[in-house]
C-alpha cells in the first residue's frame, strides 16, 4: 500500500435530451400543425380542372405516423427504463454506510483520506499520479510504481506544498511510458462509502460522498466501513 500527498480534479457533467422527450413532440407537434396547414392552403386553392397528386400528401401523411408512433414508442421506452432503475435505486438503500469499490478515476477525500488504485497491463519505464480538484486544477504530482499489475494507494489529502486540502470529489490520473516512451494505459479504481443511492437520467447511481457512481461500475462491496489509512 503506498501513501502519498496531495491533487485535484472532477470533469464537468454532461447531460443530454433523451429520444422521446416532450422537447421531441413538441417539434413534432410543431413541424405535423405547419405540414396540415400548408395542405389546407393548397388544396383551398388548388385549380379544380388540374387538381394536386394526393398520393405525396398521403405519403407524408403516412411519415408523420410512423414518426409520431417512434416518438411514443421511445418516450415508452424511457419510462419503463426509468422505472427499473427506481426500483434498483430503492433495492441499494442497504448499500447506504457500506464501503464499496468502482470503476472509474474520481475519488471522494473524507476524513483526509482517500482510496484509489491503479493497474498497469505492463511494466513502465517510468509512471506517475496526478490528482486533480474539481475544477480542473492540479493539486498533486508524484512518482507512481511502474511494475505491471495493481497498485493500491492511499492519499492523505495534502498538496504538494504541504497544504491539507478540503474534503471533496478529486480525479486521479496515471501517466506510464515503456522504455520507447510509449504511453501505457493504465486503469484506475476508487474506494469509498456510499452516503445515497439516486437515479440519474435514468440510472441507478451510488453517491459515494459527491462522487456518483452508477450501478453498473461496482466491481466489491467491502467488509469495513473505512480502508483508508493515513
Amino acid at each position: 500500500m503506498t501513501t502519498i500527498p496531495a491533487t485535484t480534479a472532477a470533469p464537468p457533467a454532461t447531460t443530454g435530451t433523451p429520444a422521446g422527450s416532450s422537447a421531441d413532440q413538441l417539434d413534432f407537434t410543431q413541424n405535423f400543425d405547419t405540414f396540415l396547414t400548408l395542405l389546407t392552403t393548397q388544396l383551398k386553392n388548388q385549380d379544380p380542372l388540374s387538381p394536386l397528386d394526393t398520393n405525396q400528401f398521403t405519403q407524408q401523411l403516412v411519415m408523420f405516423s410512423q414518426v409520431e408512433q417512434q416518438i411514443k414508442t421511445n418516450s415508452q421506452l424511457a419510462t419503463l427504463n426509468g422505472s427499473a432503475a427506481s426500483s434498483e435505486a430503492i433495492s441499494a438503500t442497504p448499500m447506504i454506510g457500506r464501503t464499496i469499490e468502482y470503476n472509474g478515476n474520481q475519488a471522494a477525500l473524507a476524513g483526509g483520506s482517500a482510496t484509489f488504485s491503479y493497474t498497469l497491463p505492463s511494466k513502465a519505464a517510468s509512471a506517475a499520479v496526478s490528482i486533480q480538484d474539481a475544477s480542473g486544477n492540479t493539486v498533486f504530482t508524484g512518482a507512481a510504481d511502474p511494475s505491471a499489475g495493481r497498485h493500491n494507494v492511499v492519499w492523505n489529502g495534502q498538496a504538494n506544498d504541504g497544504t491539507q486540502l478540503p474534503d471533496g470529489v478529486y480525479t486521479i490520473q496515471v501517466q506510464a511510458v515503456d522504455a520507447d516512451n510509449a504511453a501505457i494505459t493504465a486503469t484506475t479504481t476508487a474506494i469509498g462509502a456510499v452516503t445515497g443511492v439516486s437515479v440519474n437520467n435514468n440510472v441507478a447511481t451510488f453517491d459515494v460522498s459527491g462522487v456518483q457512481v452508477p450501478m453498473s461500475q461496482l466491481l466489491t462491496i467491502l467488509a469495513s466501513s473505512s480502508t483508508a489509512t493515513n
